[in-house]
C-alpha cells in the first residue's frame, strides 16, 4: 500500500535477533530496507457461538458430589439458608453465644426453687413487718383508750370526794382530797386545808355529791382534761335542812409514772 506505514522485522548487528522497524516503506530499495522477515500472525479468535455451543455439550456437574446445597421447589418460595461457619468462628451461633464466647444458662430447676424460696422469705418478712406494724399501732390504740376510761374514771371520782366533805370526818376527807391531788392543786390544797378544815367544823358542815356526767374535753395515755357536772346536798348550821347545789367542774389530770393513778393538778369551777 502506497504512502501507509509498514512494520519491518530485521536482526541488529549486536543481536541476531529480529527486531521491528517502524517507518519503513513500500518501494524502499532494498539495501535502505534490508531484509524483510514475515513474522506468524497469531490464529484468529474463536467465534464466541462455537464457543457456546461447546459449553451447552459440557456435562453438568452433579451437586452431590461437590457438597454444595441444592434447593428443590421454587426459588422465591424458599428462603435464603444462612452461610454455615466454623464453630469457633466470630459471629457463630453454636454452642458459644455471640462472638464465640459461650451463653449463660438459664437457671436450672435447683435455682429457680432459690429464687422461689428467697422470694417466699422476702414476702413473709413484709407480712411480719406489716403485722408489727399493724399490731403495734393496735396497742397504742387501745392503751390509750384504756387510759382515757381511766382518766374519766379518776376526774368523777375527785369531784365527788371534793364536794363530799363532813364535819364528823373531816380529816380523812380532805386527806382522801389530798391523795388523788398533784402540782400546783396539791400545793395550794395543803396551804389552805387548815383553814378549810376549821371552817367546815365551826359550821357543822355536811356535803354529800354525786356526779351527773362526765365527759373527756382532750386526752392521751398521759394527760387528760375532763368536764364533771355533780350535784350536792350541803347541810349546815344556817341550812339545817340542806340546801341542794349544782356544780361543774373543770380538772386536768397526770397519770402518775410509779404508780399509774390519774391525778388532778388543777381543779377549777366553770359554771
Amino acid at each position: 500500500m502506497t504512502g501507509v506505514p509498514e512494520e519491518v522485522a530485521v536482526p541488529s548487528r549486536r543481536n541476531p535477533t529480529l527486531k521491528v522497524i517502524k517507518g519503513a516503506k513500500a518501494g524502499v530499495p532494498s539495501a535502505a530496507r534490508r531484509r524483510l522477515v514475515n513474522r506468524p500472525v497469531s490464529r484468529a479468535a474463536e467465534p464466541i457461538e462455537q464457543v457456546l455451543e461447546r459449553l451447552d455439550q459440557e456435562p453438568v456437574e452433579d451437586p452431590t458430589e461437590t457438597g454444595d446445597q441444592t434447593v428443590v421447589g421454587d426459588p422465591a418460595e424458599v428462603e435464603d439458608l444462612p452461610e454455615p461457619k466454623p464453630a469457633g468462628a466470630k459471629g457463630s451461633t453454636g454452642a458459644g453465644g455471640k462472638d464465640g464466647r459461650p451463653t449463660a444458662a438459664g437457671p436450672g430447676p435447683a435455682g429457680r426453687g432459690r429464687a422461689l424460696a428467697a422470694l417466699l422469705v422476702v414476702l413473709l418478712a413484709a407480712a411480719l413487718a406489716g403485722a408489727g406494724v399493724y399490731g403495734h399501732r393496735w396497742y397504742v390504740d387501745r392503751a390509750t383508750e384504756q387510759a382515757r376510761r381511766e382518766a374519766v374514771a379518776a376526774a368523777r371520782q375527785a369531784a365527788v370526794n371534793f364536794v363530799s366533805v363532813s364535819a364528823a370526818s373531816v380529816d380523812r376527807d380532805l386527806q382522801r382530797i389530798t391523795a388523788g391531788a398533784t402540782g400546783d392543786f396539791k400545793d395550794e390544797f395543803t396551804r389552805g386545808q387548815g383553814q378549810v378544815r376549821a371552817l367546815v367544823v365551826e359550821n357543822k358542815v355536811q356535803s354529800q355529791g354525786t356526779v351527773l356526767r362526765a365527759g373527756l374535753v382532750s386526752g392521751d395515755r398521759r394527760h387528760a382534761v375532763v368536764l364533771v357536772a355533780v350535784d350536792a346536798t350541803v347541810k349546815n348550821v344556817k341550812a339545817p335542812d340542806g340546801r341542794p347545789s349544782h356544780y361543774r367542774i373543770q380538772l386536768d389530770l397526770v397519770r402518775d409514772k410509779d404508780s399509774g393513778d390519774w391525778l388532778v393538778s388543777k381543779l377549777q369551777f366553770v359554771g
